[in-house]
Formats: structure tokens, sequence, C-alpha cells
């Protein structure tokens, strides 16, 4: 038998091991991105990154290690699942965080103001943005977060308006270092406001920008002007659902006609609903859940928005980073510093 007889490959092998390189690289970008989560969430325990949150943190880890490594292509496949599907499923799961009885019978004039931010937030960045011709992307992003509920707003209107991943990861990074300057500025500012501390806490939940951030601010306030932060913030996070379909009949208007108009329907939007209404009616009540149980989900809804962060983040180019970012960043800025403004004088 000849040596090129013995060299041929039966075809049923090259399809067998195709395959298996295939899962390989689909479960090997799963893990990646679960290691590199991880790595955010020990990142920011340490002095500094504490402040960010794990997020960030992670996207710091995953910018860094593609400016260094470069795209780990082999595994391409398991690192866009995590950015893309994980990223649905996250959003799915943080509805359990949304109580909406709570904010249809206790926050109704609440929901009036978080809808006034909203439109003062996405308006005034997109203006800034114009004014500034800065990149109309990230602004929207940012815009969204600021005045919704941050990165999980960002999350949450990236697969509707079609954005590129690197969009989504700087917008993510952005909201949280922002967010963070301010929430921390509450707080070393408040002793010299002329406000209650339920007053405070109207305040802090109607202008900043993450629940975390509210958390931040308005705990030092006490429990009282935690609670309706909190509450302030929910009714922004229920109208989130609303300003999705808002920008889909928009997305369709804008592109009528072409391919881009052919949006698909977020129906992890319907499962965040879903899981409102499950978490609000159902589990404690018709299902008993201890506390334990609904902060192992909480976490877990966490885990894996990092774990999509990080996925966003190894898309980044820093060199294109100060093209894209600095005028966004100017006009959420001044957005949010008018925003504060705007929202101490009405509360």
């Amino acid at each position: 038998m000849s040596e090129q007889t013995l060299s041929v490959q039966h075809p049923d092998m090259e399809t067998k091991s195709s395959g298996t390189s295939r899962w390989k690289g689909w479960i090997g970008g799963i893990f990646f991105t679960f290691v590199i989560a991880v790595l955010g969430y020990g990142l920011s325990h340490l002095s500094g990154f504490d402040r960010i949150g794990p997020l960030a943190s992670a996207i710091v880890i995953a910018v860094t290690f593609r400016q260094f490594s470069g795209y780990p292509e082999s595994i391409r496949s398991g690192i866009q699942f995590s950015s893309k599907k994980l990223l649905r499923i996250a959003i799915v799961l943080y509805g359990l965080r949304l109580n909406i009885e709570v904010v249809l019978h206790d926050g109704l004039p609440l929901l009036v103001r978080g809808a006034g931010t909203i439109l003062f937030a996405i308006g005034l960045t997109l203006l800034l943005a114009r004014w500034l011709k800065a990149n109309t992307t990230v602004s929207l992003l940012l815009g969204v977060g600021t005045g919704v509920c941050g990165a999980a707003a960002i999350a949450a209107v990236s697969p509707i308006l079609k954005t590129e991943d690197e969009d989504t990861a700087i917008s993510v990074g952005i909201i949280a270092l922002v967010g963070t300057v301010f929430a921390i500025g509450y707080t070393l500012i408040k002793p010299l406001m002329p406000l209650d501390s339920v007053s405070y806490g109207i305040w802090s939940g109607i202008s900043l920008h993450e629940i975390a951030h509210v958390a931040l601010a308005a705990a030092p306030a006490g429990q009282d002007a935690l609670a309706i932060a909190l509450l302030a913030k929910l009714g922004r996070v229920f109208l989130l659902v609303p300003l999705c379909f808002i920008l889909i009949y928009w997305m369709k208007r804008k592109h009528a006609g072409e391919a881009r108009a052919n949006i698909e329907f977020p129906w992890f939007l319907v499962g965040f609903i879903l899981m409102s209404f499950v978490g609000t009616y159902l589990l404690g009540k018709a299902i008993p859940v201890s506390e334990s149980v609904m902060e192992g989900l909480s976490n877990a809804a966490s885990l894996l928005l990092t774990m999509a962060m990080v996925g966003l983040g190894l898309n980044v180019h820093l060199r294109d980073l100060r093209n894209k970012a600095l005028r966004p960043l100017i006009a959420m800025v001044i957005t949010s510093v008018l925003l504060s403004v705007v929202t101490f004088f009405v509360t």
C-alpha cells in the first residue's frame, strides 16, 4: 500500500474533527469569558476598582487582554455566545429585581418623574452630541444608560439598535465610571444640601445612573432615603420596556425600505416582563422562596451580564477609543450635571 493511500483521510473523520473543534471553540469561549468575569469580581474588591464594580472591572481586563494578546479567534464562537445569548438571559433574570406592584401602587408620581429623566437624558445627550460632532451611536447608548438604568439599559437596547460590540462595551465602561463618580459626589455634598432624607433619596433615585449608584449615594442618608431612592430607580427600570418598543418603531421608520429595517422582535423583553411578574406575584407568595435563593438568582444575572461584558470588551480597539468615546463622554457628563441640577430643583 502506498504512502499516498495511507494519507487519505475519510470524510466522516474530517467532519467529526471539525465538529469537535467547533465544540471546543464554543465551550472554550464561554469558559474564557467566565474566567475573566471572575477576575473582574476579584479586581472589583481592590481599592479604587471597588468604586466601579465588577462589570467595568471585567471590561478593563478584557480590553487589556485584547491590546496585548489580540482577539482569541479559536474560541470566537463561545465568546460571541456570551456577548449575545448570555446577555439576553441576564436581562431576563434582571426582571426579577423589578417589583411591579410596588412601582404601580407606591411609585406612580416617581414614575412620571422617571419618564421626565429619560426624555431629558436622551434628548439632551443627542443634542449635545450633534453640537460636539460626537459618535451618534455611543451618545445614544449613553443617553439611554443615563436616563434609565446604566449598563443593563445599554445592554437591553443594543440588540435593537444593532450597535457594534465595541460601541456597547465603550458605553458600559463610561457609564460605570461616570456614574460612580457622581454617586460618590452625592455622598460628599449631601451634608450641604437643604434636603431631608426622603427628598435626598428621591433626588438620588431619579437622577443617578445605575441601581448600584443609587444605593451607594442613598445608603448614608438612612433606610428611609434608601427605600424611596430604590423605588424611584425601579420606576425608571420599569420604563425600559416601553422605551425599547419605541426604539423598535423608530428603527423601523428610520431604516424603512432597507435591510436593517428588519428588526428582530426582542423576545428577551418578554422574558424580562414575565420574570417581573414571577418575582412580584409568585416567588415568595404562591411559591415559597427564601431570600438566599432570590439573592442567588440576582447574583447569577450579574455574573452572566459580566460575562457578556467580557465578550463585548474584547472587541474594543484602544486606538479608536479616543475618536469614539471622548466627545460622547463630554456630552454625557454635561447631561448628567444638568440632570442633577434640574431634578434637585423639582424634588
